[in-house]
Formats: C-alpha cells, sequence, structure tokens
C-alpha cells in the first residue's frame, strides 16, 4: 500500500483524534531528527530504551530544542546491545514509561519531517508502540540522509564501485567530529549535521570526491 493512501486510512480511522495534528504541515523550514535506541534489531521482538530528537530550522541545529528520554521496558538489554549503547538493565529500569514518553515525543515530532540515518528502522521500531497507542503509524515524511550522500558522492560512479554508507565513514567525509556513537542524543545532533552539510552541497551543486573527504565548509547549526 501507498504511504499516502496509508496514511489517508489513518486520518480516516485515528483512534484518538487529538493526535489529528501529526497529519498536518509542520512548521515551514522546519524538520527533526530522530535516533532511537533499542534492544536489538528485531522490530518484532525488541525494544526502544532511548530516544532523541533535535529541530532542525533552515540550518540551524536547535540543540535547546531537544528531546530526549530513557525508556522502561518490559525486556532487558542484551550483553551484546550494552557493549553498544552503554544502557545497562539497571539505566532502563530507572527510565520512564513508553506511555508517558510517547505522547511527549508525539507532540514533539508534530507533522515536521523526520530525517535520520537507517530512519525507516527507528520509525518502524516507534511504530508498533504508536499503533497500539493511536492506531495510527506516523504518517510524517522521511528523509534519508544516507541517500543524499549517496547521491552526492556515488550518483554518477561507474559500475562496479565500492560502496560505503557507513556513519563513520559519512562523518569522516564532511569532516564532522565523531561524538560518542549509540548515544541516543549524540546519534541525532552528528546525523542533524550531516542532513545541514548534505543540503547545502546540494543546493549548491557540490559533490563529494571518492578520492579524499571534502572539507566543511557549510554551516552546522547551532
Amino acid at each position: 500500500m501507498k504511504r499516502w493512501v496509508r496514511n489517508l486510512f489513518y486520518r480516516a480511522t485515528l483512534g484518538d483524534r487529538d493526535y489529528r495534528f501529526l497529519f498536518a504541515p509542520g512548521p515551514p523550514d522546519e524538520v527533526v531528527v530522530l535516533d532511537c535506541e533499542t534492544t536489538g534489531l528485531n522490530p518484532r521482538t525488541d525494544e526502544v530504551i532511548a530516544v532523541a530528537a533535535i529541530v532542525i530550522r533552515g540550518n540551524h541545529i536547535m540543540t535547546s530544542k531537544a528531546y530526549r528520554a530513557v525508556i522502561r521496558s518490559d525486556r532487558d538489554p542484551t550483553s551484546e546491545s550494552i557493549k553498544i549503547h552503554r544502557l545497562r538493565a539497571h539505566d532502563v529500569a530507572q527510565g520512564r514509561p513508553m506511555h508517558e514518553v510517547l505522547p511527549e515525543l508525539l507532540r514533539f515530532i508534530g507533522g515536521r519531517p523526520i530525517v535520520g540515518y537507517y530512519v525507516d528502522f527507528d520509525v518502524r521500531m516507534l511504530d508498533k508502540y504508536i499503533l497500539r497507542y493511536i492506531e495510527a503509524k506516523l504518517p510524517n515524511p522521511r528523509i534519508e540522509v544516507s541517500e543524499i550522500y549517496f547521491a552526492l558522492k556515488y550518483g554518477d560512479a561507474p559500475p562496479g564501485t565500492v560502496l560505503d554508507l557507513r556513519f563513520q565513514s559519512i562523518l569522516a567525509d564532511l569532516s564532522i567530529p565523531s561524538l560518542a556513537q549509540h548515544d541516543a542524543f549524540n546519534d541525532a545532533l552528528m546525523t542533524g549535521m550531516m542532513y545541514v552539510q548534505l543540503m547545502d552541497m546540494r543546493k549548491r551543486g557540490s559533490r563529494i570526491s571518492r578520492g579524499r573527504a571534502v572539507r566543511q565548509d557549510a554551516p552546522i547549526g547551532a
């Protein structure tokens, strides 16, 4: 089912009419960067244990206008996931329940387009909670930073070119400082910096060299 058809269906059957604002356009020239930390990579069985969202207005990353929360889940983090996001069972147990976090997060996101790195995974993880809560999935447009990066670096690449779309590689190519990764806020902030710089490069018609890292010459917000 095409997303716009699905959104029409969800808008018509929305379980809580107070959330109709999700289907209305957000503030002009604003997007929201989203990142989730989870107990694993299976949306069916794993849980969200931390979430962060940051508004970008134009080319300004509004770090003072951010949302973050640790979420108490029914499933403890595995030893493997703890190595990645460093959230232990004790840390998660001190978090807030999803039914408290979700209304705040939805109102923070509003109707803004959602930016992310492999954003479909984050949205899918949240959708299973949102569907139970308001009988709808997030209708927001999605913007995938790795797709913008691919177009600017590999869009004219000859067949057989080896692709590298890793998060760390994008940071290096754009000369963006690497913060401690797998922290929801840090990952959202770095993704936001990627987005602002990539969008500026696309606007100026710049490309990313496949032979060397580009110089950081675009504003990255505040």
